[in-house]
């Protein structure tokens, strides 16, 4: 461990480089002044916007508070300007006995203080107390940038299993999802079900971080297999209920569940089979008609080890397209569900393409200093007049 002793008196110096030496510490630098230690610590005293640096090499800084130019309580005041040097430790060398002056140092960011003369002992037990907590908030800071390190490339795999865009003759769907933190509860996914026909489904799991991030990536691990083996939608919804129930967790404090929008797009029949499990309703927009919400909804999946579910049917004809959206769309606009269902109303209804670029500015950049409370996404399906499959 490397300690730094910063004492205008050369005399102080010797003796406590001489003490901390019996104590097998070898790691000892020195500086004469407040100054001395700035150029020891790679800083300036006089910078007025202090910057971010690299690693130092000092655990723990014996810092004399009464000196020339500088005292101490200034100088540890200049040492906490930096982010970089707000975890070394300072203790306040003083002969001082003045009670405001040493809570005046400890407000000014040291954590302890000797006093003169040095006590040998005294001195020690405060030391390896020093350093023992910055060994403790070194370990914890490592461990934390594990962790972010982690969730960093666990957020590149749950992206990973996004599906990409599909751009058919006959068929459209895009999205853009923003999670509101690096994982994410949100799951989207598409598939090529053949003969003109495509499943698309939505979810959206309670809650957030770590444990709702991975119940979606199991969700994502059986997705494809239970679409293309079931297909039909209640099927489908039914599946992943009873999959998502077999994650049985002892002494769960909290049920997990998702809500879920499950469409079978038919482009060769014109038709949209779909079914909703306590999802928001989604959008379908056509050539001269009001818009339709599917709004017939049965309760979320994993709440009730069966689901009672009734599919829906609609038709189309001609060019239209269809929204589909968790409530953390919803959140952008304030007022009661009906207002913001509303809004999305008036943004989406025409025209029927893509246009990421005015759906990105009307849905997901930040607005004023608001942190984004949950995770949004919006996934959009143009239905075209085109070649379809024989």
């Amino acid at each position: 461990m490397s300690i730094l002793i910063v004492d205008d008196n050369p005399t102080n110096i010797v003796i406590i480089r001489e003490i901390l030496k019996k104590e097998n510490y070898r790691d000892i630098d020195s500086a004469p002044s407040a100054e001395g230690m700035f150029e020891v610590l790679g800083i300036r005293g006089s910078d007025d916007e202090p910057k971010t640096g690299g690693q130092v090499n000092v655990d723990l800084i014996l810092l004399d508070m009464m000196m020339p130019e500088m005292d101490g309580i200034e100088a540890c005041r200049v040492i906490q300007r930096y982010e970089h040097l707000r975890d070394i430790p300072i203790i306040m060398v003083t002969a001082v006995g003045d009670s405001k002056k040493l809570a005046e140092a400890l407000d000014a960011g040291a954590v302890d203080y000797v006093t003169k003369p040095i006590n040998r002992v005294e001195l020690m037990a405060r030391i390896r107390l020093a350093l023992r907590l910055k060994r403790e908030n070194d370990w914890h800071k490592e461990r934390d940038q594990r962790i972010q390190d982690e969730l960093k490339l666990a957020a590149l795999v749950q992206n990973a299993v996004l599906s990409p865009p599909i751009e058919d003759d006959a068929f459209e769907v895009h999205a853009i999802y923003q999670p509101s933190a690096e994982l994410a509860g949100d799951l989207y996914a598409w598939y090529s079900l053949g003969g003109g026909r495509y499943g698309v489904l939505l979810l959206d799991m309670m809650g957030h971080g770590i444990s709702s991030s991975l119940f979606t990536m199991f969700i994502a691990s059986v997705l494809k297999d239970t679409v293309t083996t079931y297909v039909e939608p209640e099927k489908v919804i039914q599946e992943l209920n009873r999959r998502f129930n077999q994650l049985h967790i002892e002494n769960q404090l909290v049920q997990y569940y998702f809500t879920a929008i499950y469409l079978v797009v038919d482009t060769v029949m014109k038709r949209i089979d779909y079914v909703n499990a306590g999802h928001p309703p989604a959008l379908f927009f056509q050539n001269g008609r009001e818009v339709e919400m599917l709004d017939k909804v049965s309760c979320p999946v994993g709440l009730f080890d069966k689901m009672d579910i009734e599919p829906q049917t609609l038709h189309y004809e001609g060019e239209g397209h269809i929204a589909l959206y968790t409530d953390g769309l919803l959140e952008v606009v304030e007022g009661e569900q009906e207002e913001q269902v509303n809004y999305l109303i008036n943004c989406l209804k025409h025209p029927h393409h893509w246009d990421e670029a005015r759906m990105f500015k009307d849905f997901f950049e930040e607005k004023g200093a608001r942190e984004r409370e949950d995770d949004k996404c919006l996934v959009w399906i143009s239905l075209k007049e085109g070649e379809t499959p024989e």
